[in-house]
């Protein structure tokens, strides 16, 4: 099944460009703005214009990204299911779809080297879903995943429709009270908006200081520090680095932390174990630090790391 991280797909997603994007005006380069359109439905067409009202309602719920084009058989294919499942969440999720021929900035953003391909924002930061046509089901889990993930960054809130239940009424965006942050995490949270890892990182350690069993610090703590070491990476470079150096472990980090912030977590279990098992016994403390890392990133229960746990006891002993 096609797995969500928590990390934002840095190296992999840039939308730096379309961030605050004005929206096209007959007036030319110069002319102001044109308004933001309302929102009438759960599913709506996104445009390389309007693409900063996208990300600007993913601090509120979810947004769902498919990037599709006309002439692709599985995009019409999954499409539907997408929408389907969309509309039964009630609000709790947007859908832009994407034109990719129409729109090669969000097209060139999101690295769209094949379609169907399926992003979610979630304030803002992609995360990944799937890659080409895949069956109800799992659509079904892994938009399950997406809430779970929103939740834990504190994007719970539900579009409302009125009348229109996404068949034309206007929808405005409507967010449940929440409690306060706690101040390091308020202070984290911060930082993270403003793009400091570093000072999100110092912020959660201080948060651990005062109450080392603070599960919240000890996730987010996992998280930022994955999304500082993946920024600024490229990943065909970081493969390239790898593939010249087996042995090499930095060079083997880089790409198994590109691969977990990318949803492809076996593989990047995969790769750290068969480096620690390649290493000299007094080589492979660091490997199994990270390694441990990893596995609190994902979660205990999950069997990818029951498996990958299981794995490293057989190679410790």
């Amino acid at each position: 099944m096609s797995d969500i991280s928590p990390a934002a797909l840095r190296g992999a997603v840039d939308l730096s460009t379309l961030r605050n994007r004005p929206a096209a005006t007959a007036g030319g380069p110069g002319a102001p703005a044109a308004p933001a359109p309302g929102l009438t439905d759960v599913v709506v067409d996104a445009t390389d214009e309007s693409f900063g009202q996208i990300l600007e309602i993913s601090r509120t719920v979810p947004v769902v990204v498919d990037l599709w084009a006309e002439w692709c058989g599985p995009c019409k294919q999954l499409s539907p299911i997408i929408e389907k499942v969309t509309r039964e969440l009630g609000g709790r999720v947007l859908l832009a779809k994407v034109d990719v021929d129409a729109n090669p900035q969000l097209a060139q953003g999101f690295r769209a080297q094949s379609i169907p391909m399926v992003v979610a924002l979630i304030a803002g930061q992609p995360v990944p879903m799937f890659t080409g046509a895949v069956p109800e089901q799992q659509v079904r889990e892994v938009f399950a995943q997406l809430l779970q993930v929103a939740a834990q960054n504190g994007v719970t809130g539900t579009l409302d429709l009125g009348e229109g239940g996404g068949d034309g009424g206007e929808a405005t965006a409507s967010a449940p009270e929440e409690p306060p942050l706690p101040p390091l995490h308020a202070e984290a949270y911060a930082a993270i908006e403003a793009g400091d890892y570093p000072a999100a990182i110092t912020a959660y350690e201080k948060a651990l200081a005062e109450n080392p069993r603070d599960e919240d610090a000890i996730a987010g703590l996992g998280q930022v520090r994955l999304l500082d070491r993946v920024q600024g990476l490229d990943l065909q470079s970081a493969r390239a680095a790898a593939a010249a150096a087996p042995l090499d472990v930095q060079a083997q980090f880089d790409v198994a932390d590109l691969d977990l912030a990318g949803g492809h977590v076996e593989d990047a279990f995969g790769r750290l174990l068969d480096l620690f098992q390649q290493l000299p016994s007094d080589g492979r403390a660091p490997v199994r630090e990270r390694l441990v890392e990893l596995f609190g990133l994902i979660g205990a229960s999950d069997p990818r790391v029951v498996s990958a746990r299981n794995r490293l006891s057989s190679l410790l002993f």
